[in-house]
């Protein structure tokens, strides 16, 4: 093996190993919450000795931002996948069921709120979950303004923003709501994304 591809082998191996530890970091915030999971939990979750762990990662709160930025990322790709024909109702509708059957290849709705309590004890945790927020709000008010013939909703900055704002609260409650009312009756959850979603994509006076 040549030396470049010994290099690539060594980072993919790293970022193979770093996946590794974020999955079993959220499994034992969901299972523990954030203060209760040590560091030696998340090693024996993840198969790994406490002391490799450490070459990975530096500390719990190094985990938190690493998972906050793989949300984004995941948050970045749906909102460039979004287009004017696009079902959005039916896309959250979707979610929250996603939220409510626990499908790991989201963020559970409970280490949402685990993180976003952690946000309010940690400084470095806060500063990323704000950062986080803008930028996705700014890449949904991006493609709200462009030109439908683009694969936006061609609206006017002013009109993008309060309804990006909204549509963020809106859809966040959700995810919360899966957590303190799972029973909540889906059928009655369909009809208010449904009629929220008819309120937001309204044309603007």
């Amino acid at each position: 093996m040549t030396a470049p591809s010994m290099a690539t082998a060594k980072v993919r191996r790293a970022e193979v190993q770093r996946e590794r530890i974020l999955a079993a970091a959220k499994q034992c915030f969901i299972e523990r919450g954030f203060h209760a999971a040590s560091m030696a939990n998340i090693a024996e979750a993840a198969g790994m000795s406490p002391g490799l762990i450490y070459r990975y990662v530096e500390n719990k709160s190094a985990v938190v931002l690493a998972i906050i930025e793989e949300q984004l990322e995941k948050v970045r790709a749906d909102i460039a996948a979004l287009d004017s024909d696009c079902d959005l109702p039916e896309r959250t509708i979707a979610r929250v069921n996603q939220w409510r059957d626990a499908d790991p290849g989201i963020m559970n709705p409970a280490l949402f709120l685990e993180m976003s309590a952690e946000g309010t004890r940690d400084a470095s945790i806060g500063a990323a979950i704000r950062v986080s927020d803008r930028q996705t709000r700014a890449e949904v008010i991006a493609w709200m303004c462009r030109p439908k013939a683009t694969g936006g909703l061609g609206l006017d900055r002013e009109a993008a923003v309060a309804r990006a704002l909204l549509m963020q609260c809106i859809i966040e409650g959700l995810a919360v709501r899966t957590v303190r009312e799972p029973d909540l009756d889906r059928n009655e959850v369909e009809r208010v994304v449904r009629l929220f979603f008819d309120c937001l994509l309204a044309p603007t006076r």
